[in-house]
């Protein structure tokens, strides 16, 4: 599986994205295609994007599934943490990032990773208002 999302790119990128993917919503294209084909589609977008941006995502034999690679100015910064891909976001889109420390862009603070908050039960909410 394959999906790609664009944003401000060329219309005539999105005809030649079309050829090989199905545009679901604007922008976005899903497709299940070859390694040799996602590379191929890669270098239309490298050379088609012109002033857009681009995330290109496939399913992969990793930890998380997938990867992805990202094209263009864009607040969300791919950033690799102990062998997995997160996002990192900018505090700023107009900031560039000029060296890294640890893994991390100079000037955007560290990712922090905290647990998610304890699941509560419907069922217990409802008998509660009873």
């Amino acid at each position: 599986m394959l999906v790609v999302v664009t944003e401000n790119v060329p219309p005539r990128l999105r005809g030649r994205l079309a050829v090989w993917l199905l545009e679901v919503r604007a922008g976005v294209y899903v497709g299940s295609v070859s390694a040799k084909v996602r590379e191929m589609i890669w270098e239309n977008l490298e050379t088609g994007a012109e002033m857009g941006n681009v995330v290109m995502a496939w399913k992969t034999n990793n930890d998380s599934g997938f990867t992805f690679k990202t094209l263009g100015s864009n607040r969300r910064l791919p950033v690799e943490w102990d062998g997995l891909q997160l996002v990192q976001f900018a505090k700023e889109a107009s900031e560039t990032v000029s060296a890294s420390v640890d893994g991390f862009p100079q000037g955007y603070g560290d990712v922090t990773i905290s647990p998610p908050p304890p699941l509560t039960s419907r069922k217990n909410e409802i008998s509660r208002k009873s």
